[in-house]
């Protein structure tokens, strides 16, 4: 009865009336009679739309409660005669036990009456016929009973469509996101109608929840059409259903997220195969039950992938990577592939079909031989990769990185990380082959010496600007020098780090080799003395980091600000004991650029705080002095001063700087963030 009734209320006068019958409800259920809180209305003239609502109300209410509750029949007719509308005879109950008093209906209990006393399909109706995202908006804040009925309502079902957008209204420009205990269904919900009116909601991240599940994602899909980016992340709660009602309402999705999800299998990922077209970018980590079918059902509907990343998803196969390549052969530009049971074939089908990847990371392949990375490297297809990472490869050998080398002419960086089986030789090769090289990064090459390492640089590509080793235990100090002819001009940057064996030897040559370095990383070289850091000072140096480095002393610190003090801009010498004001005095006298100084754990004490305030030249803006024991409270007056431009102050594990020092710079300093 309560669904005809609401189809015949016109659309027009269809909010008065919601308002009208509110109204009532609420004069009811704060004590005044049915007569009343009616006459309230009517006393107005000339308002024929209410009174119009007013009949409505009558009938429906006369039709529903009076008879079936034993309301007296006259004060019926009174209401009835106010509104001036016609009230059809009513048959009454056949009466089985003794017939009641005339005032029987007025001795029982009252109930107390509220607008909740309307069913669910009722509230719905009124909820749809709302005439724009605002008003559903204001009735989802009454209650999570009314936000969970207002976020049921598909788009398709709303009877009344507003288009208030102007031309600066973005759709879909809003973004939120749900960590821990802030991610549940009612926030989602409330996301949900929260953003319908103001763009819609673009972007929404979730993650790390128990508390969200598919209701929760029912409320997303059924309110936010316009959602374009989704991730999920450690969901334990959510399954395909959740998915499906995300595929069936965000038609412009375009980027989706699944991270430890267990509950999600091929079904879901192939209703948003289906219902997505648009799909750009898929990452999937650790979905142990999604596949080699929702992969192939993500290649035959999603023309547009473009970024695919897939993690430890130990149900996909070779069969669900060679469908990807295949069928975005000329859209997919990024690819990773990490921890999966896949084997050479894979390796195979990239090399062949990447025709447009410029991005390529393999890791943790275990089943993949040399003879994987030989195919892919002699398959023709990588002509534009841009950057290969390959990390914990049991196949990376010699001759498979040769391969790849020759195979990838456009290839500007590298990263080779966890390959025991990788010596000097391939990595000589490599770099031979790869003469658009612009960057090389080795990690955990135990094999890799010293020969590979300068082999390299000789033989590499004159736009080679960076090399980068970390770790690797079999690097040695040079015992022979370089041939005098050998130079290696591009290099810009170097970083070698917790690599015990690099020594003053190795030093020397590159100073001579490299003439045009200007970022240097050395950390925690202990073997590095005081004469193996001053044949850097031929080089325009512009950051400097020596953390570790138990050699370095005020002497190299002087010789490099003398040198450098118009270039250098970075210098962190955390962890060098041999570092004391000295080399404070000096960087304050030559240094007019400098803007990071790192002077954490080094001997330093407010004499040498009170030289870098006294230079006119000095501006720095990140000053980090933590765990030097020998500044104090006296040094708050220079650091005051220091503070007029820095933006980071790190005082932490500074025991004599007492806390109402603290205080005072947090509240003096106020445009700079302080850690104590």
């Amino acid at each position: 009865m309560f669904i005809s009734f609401f189809n015949t209320i016109k659309a027009d006068s269809f909010l008065l009336f919601f308002t009208v019958f509110g109204s009532i409800v609420f004069a009811l259920s704060h004590g005044f009679s049915l007569v009343e809180s009616i006459s309230a209305f009517v006393l107005f003239p000339g308002k024929l739309e209410l009174e119009s609502c007013l009949r409505s109300i009558a009938l429906l209410v006369s039709e529903s409660e009076f008879y079936r509750r034993g309301s007296n029949p006259k004060e019926a007719n009174i209401f009835l005669s106010l509104v001036d509308c016609y009230y059809p005879p009513c048959k009454r109950s056949r009466v089985v036990a003794a017939a009641p008093s005339l005032f029987s209906a007025f001795e029982e209990e009252e109930k107390p009456v509220s607008i909740d006393l309307l069913p669910d399909e009722c509230l719905f109706e009124i909820f749809r016929r709302l005439p724009g995202p605002q008003e559903r908006t204001a009735c989802a804040f009454v209650s999570k009973h009314w936000l969970t009925l207002v976020t049921s309502i598909r788009q398709s079902e709303l009877d009344v469509v507003v288009d208030n957008k102007t031309e600066d209204d973005c759709e879909g420009c809003l973004s939120r996101s749900l960590d821990g205990k802030k991610a549940t269904d009612v926030r989602l919900a409330a996301v949900a109608v929260g953003t319908a009116g103001r763009g819609g909601l673009g972007k929404l991240s979730v993650r790390g929840s128990d508390k969200v599940s598919d209701l929760g994602l029912r409320s997303i899909g059924r309110s936010c059409p316009s959602l374009g980016s989704l991730s999920l992340c450690n969901l334990s709660a959510v399954t395909d259903v959740g998915l499906l009602e995300i595929a069936e309402g965000c038609p412009q999705l375009e980027k989706l997220d699944l991270s430890r999800c267990p509950a999600i299998t091929d079904k879901g990922l192939v209703a948003i195969a289906k219902s997505c077209p648009n799909l750009s970018e898929l990452s999937l980590e650790a979905c142990l039950r999604i596949g080699d079918e929702g992969l192939q059902a993500v290649a035959r509907s999603c023309s547009k992938l473009k970024s695919v990343s897939i993690k430890n998803c130990p149900l996909v196969r070779d069969q669900g990577v060679a469908a990807l390549l295949s069928n975005t052969t000329c859209s997919l530009t990024k690819l990773k592939l990490q921890m999966l049971n896949v084997t050479d074939v894979s390796l195979a089908v990239v090399g062949h079909y990447g025709l447009s990847v410029t991005e390529l990371v393999l890791a943790g392949l275990s089943h993949v031989t040399e003879k994987g990375f030989w195919v892919m490297g002699n398959g023709i297809g990588l002509q534009k990769l841009n950057s290969l990472t390959i990390t914990a490869c049991q196949g990376v050998t010699d001759t498979g990185l040769e391969s790849v080398g020759k195979g990838c002419p456009n290839m500007k960086k590298a990263l080779i990380s966890k390959s025991p089986l990788l010596s000097d030789n391939g990595l000589v090769s490599f770099a031979k082959g790869s003469l658009s090289l612009e960057s090389i990064q080795l990690e955990e090459c135990h094999r890799v010496t010293q020969f590979g390492f300068f082999g390299s640089l000789l033989n590499c590509g004159a736009k080679l600007k960076a090399f980068s080793m970390v770790n690797c235990l079999g690097i040695r100090d040079l015992a022979t020098g370089l041939p005098a002819s050998s130079h290696c001009s591009g290099l810009r940057s170097l970083s070698v780090r917790n690599c015990p064996g690099f020594g003053d030897a190795n030093l020397a040559a590159l100073g001579k080799l490299c003439p045009q370095l200007e970022d240097i990383e050395l950390c925690g070289l202990k073997g590095i003395t005081e004469s193996g850091f001053l044949h850097l000072l031929q080089n325009s140096l512009v950051k400097v980091n020596f953390s570790g480095c138990s050699g370095l002393t005020d002497r190299v610190v002087s010789a490099i600000s003398a040198r450098n003090g118009l270039t250098l801009e970075v210098l962190n010498m955390d962890g060098c004991s041999k570092i004391s004001d000295a080399s404070l005095v000096s960087i304050a006298a030559n240094c007019q650029i400098l803007s990071d100084l790192d002077l954490s754990k080094c001997s330093v004490s407010d004499f040498g705080i009170q030289a870098l305030a006294s230079s006119e030249k000095l501006k720095l803006q990140i000053l980090s002095m933590a765990g030097c024991a020998m500044v104090t409270d006296k040094s708050l007056p220079s650091i005051v001063k220091l503070g007029s431009t820095l933006l980071g102050l790190n005082l932490q594990q500074c025991r004599s700087v007492s806390c109402s020092t603290v205080d005072f710079l947090v509240e003096r300093l106020y445009k700079c963030d302080i850690l104590s």
